[in-house]
């Protein structure tokens, strides 16, 4: 099944026009023709099947048949994840993450951040590419960068956690836990958050947590506590 993307697309649609570069692919790649049926969704859980009727290397046009809202996951996660050092370790995040299942991510700039400054529309376009490839319709939303005083000052009803490499009292990301319930994980850059920054994140009533026995790149931390909460929901 080949699934496209465009949030533009509304269940009452029943005409849709592809750009120049997804005709190009449709035409050029997947060899489609007059008839054939393609899979669409706007990210926003819906599920388009559609007929091709116009096929043009710079304009293919389809016929929506039918059109179904699918069913969203019974957890939310929302994980803030400081940008590593080299961008694609937080491109391969974002993909993998996408393909596992999130709702939300925040780059987040801490005091160890040697990365400040974020290209999100390509980071955007990677989190596209992931959904239309597992086949899912729902878009993790990619919010811009936030400083992580002014994270963690947010006013935040979920259970929230934050993952960090200090020798203090913490309890397991698993045991901590529960089916159908919607988290918000922070994950440091490399290097750590900050000493100030772990009390700051505690005060603020976020509870400390280990992701293993053994110590992660960013990028990989992040990857465990998204698949550790898919696994609990599962």
């Amino acid at each position: 099944m080949q699934l496209f993307y465009n949030p533009n697309i509304s269940e009452n649609d029943k005409t849709f026009s592809f750009d120049k570069d997804e005709s190009r692919h449709i035409v050029k790649v997947l060899r489609k023709r007059v008839g054939d049926h393609l899979y669409l969704t706007n990210g926003k859980g819906y599920l388009f099947q559609a007929e091709l009727t116009l096929i043009d290397i710079k304009h293919c046009s389809v016929h929506i048949i039918s059109s179904s809202l699918q069913p969203k996951r019974n957890c939310n996660l929302h994980l803030a994840v400081a940008p590593t050092k080299m961008n694609d370790r937080y491109e391969w995040f974002l993909e993998k993450a996408t393909e596992i299942g999130i709702e939300e991510i925040t780059p987040i700039i801490c005091d160890n951040s040697e990365r400040k400054v974020i290209k999100l529309e390509r980071f955007e376009k990677i989190v596209q590419s992931a959904m239309k490839q597992s086949l899912q319709c729902y878009l993790p939303k990619l919010n811009s960068p936030m400083s992580f005083k002014d994270f963690i000052n947010q006013d935040i009803t979920s259970p929230k956690f934050i993952a960090h490499c200090e020798d203090t009292d913490k309890k397991s990301l698993k045991s901590q836990l529960k089916v159908n319930e919607n988290y918000i994980i922070l994950i440091g850059p490399e290097g750590d958050f900050s000493v100030k920054e772990i009390e700051r994140a505690i005060q603020n009533r976020f509870s400390p947590v280990m992701l293993g026995s053994t110590r992660l790149r960013t990028e990989t931390a992040a990857i465990v506590a998204c698949h550790t909460v898919s696994l609990v929901n599962d």
